[in-house]
């Protein structure tokens, strides 16, 4: 049992992060209910003019374009990389080699998105100068978001599997399973959580990236973030902007309480299945 007073300073401390957080969405969400040109009141003057805008929605189907694609060869490598590092690491490795599989999962995602952003600009620069190929645009932005997502989907897949058993690859192979199937028999049914989780991420870090994208992007691949950052620098924070915000943390909301009550309904139906099979 917490006591009282230790309760009391808990949400002490909690509350003013909550306002922290939460307040200045609210805002967000007040401010795009903004009159009409010259009338008075609350209205969604904001929202109508959004939704015949043509250029949000081209930068939005190109940024869930951008997420999706990258998201999804960046989990199939990450969780190649993942299980590599696993599963044929040394041991009895010392020194440099032992701290090898952290490096390289831990290097792309402790480097700040700017040196990131640069230095795939660099890159796509001098391929393009020396081939022609690689031309600024959607390939190099998903190419770039490839490339940071692919740390983090190997990072879930191999804190996974350092947890397993390693005597259960060699009994895949005693039932005369290859490698192949070892695999996908094995391994993949372990990591399945794992998997999906990265590819969720790597679509939520692709939506939410701008810097990256802002350097390799090309005139016609615009997308949504790259869209409010242009609209804020060319006439500061409107309406319609406050409306597009509102709308994306309104679909967070409706996507985070959908989880809540499929995870609760999934519960109760264990729960009951499980005093089913006691009974």
């Amino acid at each position: 049992m917490i006591p009282r007073s230790v309760r009391f300073a808990l949400s002490g401390i909690s509350w003013p992060v909550y306002v922290l957080l939460y307040t200045p969405l609210a805002l967000v969400a007040y401010y795009s209910f903004a009159p009409a040109p010259n009338s008075v009141g609350h209205s969604l003057h904001a929202y109508n003019v959004l939704l015949h805008d043509g250029d949000v929605f081209v930068a939005l189907r190109r940024s869930l374009i951008l997420a999706f694609g990258s998201a999804i060869v960046s989990t199939a490598l990450g969780t190649l990389l993942g299980y590599g590092l696993c599963r044929f690491r040394k041991r009895n490795a010392k020194g440099f080699l032992a701290h090898m599989p952290s490096l390289i999962i831990y290097t792309p995602i402790i480097m700040p998105s700017l040196v990131f952003g640069i230095s795939e600009l660099i890159f796509f620069n001098f391929v393009h100068g020396a081939t022609g190929l690689l031309a600024a645009g959607l390939g190099t932005m998903i190419i770039a978001h490839i490339t940071f997502q692919v740390p983090y989907v190997a990072l879930t897949v191999f804190a996974r599997l350092s947890g397993l058993d390693p005597y259960l690859f060699e009994a895949s192979y005693d039932l005369y399973a290859n490698g192949l199937k070892s695999f996908f028999y094995l391994v993949v049914p372990v990591v399945q959580p794992a998997i999906i989780g990265g590819f969720l991420l790597g679509i939520t870090l692709s939506i939410d990236d701008f810097t990256i994208s802002f350097f390799t992007s090309g005139p016609g691949s615009v997308t949504l973030p790259i869209y409010i950052y242009g609209a804020i620098a060319r006439k500061g924070i409107s309406p319609e902007i406050n409306a597009l915000g509102t709308l994306m943390i309104s679909t967070i909301i409706v996507m985070a309480l959908a989880h809540f009550f499929i995870t609760r309904q999934r519960e109760r139906a264990d729960q009951l299945a499980a005093r089913g099979n006691v009974s």
